[in-house]
């Protein structure tokens, strides 16, 4: 079984104040950090998508192993790095999703999704049941889910749609979104 990680990394990160994949912490960048949790969690290969800053980020970050490519839509919002991601893939029968900015998740939350992985399979990690990221879409669900894929919303339209299995994640890590420099602990 194949299971492909895709890192969303294109923002510009707004209302940060500078591209979440260049926000630097524990000393490391998140794109580093979150790159590292889809490899060290068994996804093989693992693409990352750039768009604010590429050459920036191509330039600071040590994503050995990783493949990078780039959204020129980045700024339409997640629905187009993630279609541009998923067309990326090759032949996989899975992939976990992560967005850049969630530095709490870690390869045993990612673990817990690629030991479901399977063509069928959709499912994502929950934190206080509440649902988060990681995202486990199997290969039979990319059509349709980069076709709902629009502005801001990722696969969210897709999951609303169907049956996910829900996968608690809270004892293994944190999947809170970092949207602003005040939100790392």
């Amino acid at each position: 079984m194949t299971v492909a990680g895709l890192l969303l990394a294109a923002g510009a990160g707004r209302r940060y104040g500078i591209p979440k994949a260049l926000v630097r912490y524990r000393g490391s960048l998140f794109v580093e950090l979150a790159a590292g949790v889809l490899h060290a969690g068994g996804c093989g290969p693992v693409v990352v998508v750039l768009g604010a800053q590429a050459s920036e980020v191509r330039k600071v970050a040590t994503l050995t192993g990783s493949t990078l490519i780039d959204n020129p839509d980045w700024a339409t919002g997640m629905g187009s790095s993630l279609r541009v991601g998923l067309s990326a893939l090759g032949d996989c029968d899975a992939v976990v999703v992560l967005p850049v900015d969630t530095p709490g998740v870690t390869e045993a939350a990612v673990r817990r999704l690629v030991d479901l992985a399977a063509p069928a399979a959709l499912a994502r990690a929950t934190y206080d049941r509440n649902p988060g990221h990681p995202v486990l879409l199997g290969r039979d669900h990319w059509a349709e889910a980069a076709k709902l894929a629009i502005g801001d919303e990722g696969a969210r339209p897709y999951l609303a749609r169907h049956d996910v299995h829900m996968v608690p994640c809270d004892d293994v890590a944190v999947g809170d979104d970092v949207d602003r420099p005040e939100d790392l602990r």
